[in-house]
């Protein structure tokens, strides 16, 4: 009795990794797909898919379109893209979480440098906290606590706080209540421009006390 082939199955064509491979099909050269003019902005959508769905990537059936260049209103997701065509723009998805989603008819790249130039306005608006220090030593003459206040004052009108401290030196430590005294006459002086935000502390060689301006 003559002996078959140990195959367990058909054998396995032989990979030549020389032979060139075939061109890469995109959806816009693929029969019944968008030309590529009217899509161009799926590729943005994917490069920007952690900020807005466009185009294509929306998976919504139907969304609310908003805007001055279209009419507002539900429509199916198939009609939003023919007009965003239509125009030659692209269909961003600026809520999400509406339901219907809401999308306004745009160019894309306008609308993110939209986006940008709104977030540097608002972080324009946005107060800027400046503080700053004024250094003292614990037996300031007058002259110098003067030259000092007058400083503080014009910080306080621009709207800055102001950290002042006396720094002890040394054996200077045994005079903390006089730099107390100081800080207390130094705020008492500035009533009229700010107002105590931390009342003396004693922090290492440092006694501080900070002041912030009050609102106009």
């Amino acid at each position: 009795m003559d002996k078959k082939p140990n195959q367990t199955g058909a054998p396995r064509p032989q990979h030549n990794s020389g032979a060139p491979r075939p061109p890469y099909q995109s959806q816009q050269s693929r029969p019944g797909g968008r030309d590529a003019s009217s899509r161009r902005g799926d590729m943005r959508g994917r490069e920007n898919k952690d900020q807005h769905a466009i185009n294509e990537r929306i998976r919504a059936r139907e969304v609310r379109l908003v805007g001055d260049n279209v009419e507002n209103g539900v429509v199916s997701i198939q009609e939003a893209l023919r007009i965003a065509d239509d125009l030659g723009l692209d269909l961003i998805e600026i809520s999400p979480n509406a339901e219907p989603p809401v999308c306004r008819v745009l160019d894309y790249q306008k609308f993110l440098y939209q986006q940008k130039k709104r977030a540097k306005e608002q972080k324009a608006k946005q107060t800027k906290v400046v503080v700053k220090e004024i250094r003292f030593g614990p037996q300031t003459d007058d002259h110098d606590y003067n030259f000092k206040l007058k400083h503080a004052v014009s910080f306080l009108q621009e709207g800055s706080k102001v950290k002042a401290y006396v720094f002890f030196k040394g054996r200077s430590i045994l005079f903390k209540e006089q730099g107390e005294v100081l800080l207390l006459r130094f705020a008492n002086d500035l009533e009229e421009y700010g107002k105590v935000e931390q009342m003396p502390v004693l922090e290492g060689k440092r006694m501080i006390i900070m002041l912030s301006p009050k609102k106009k």
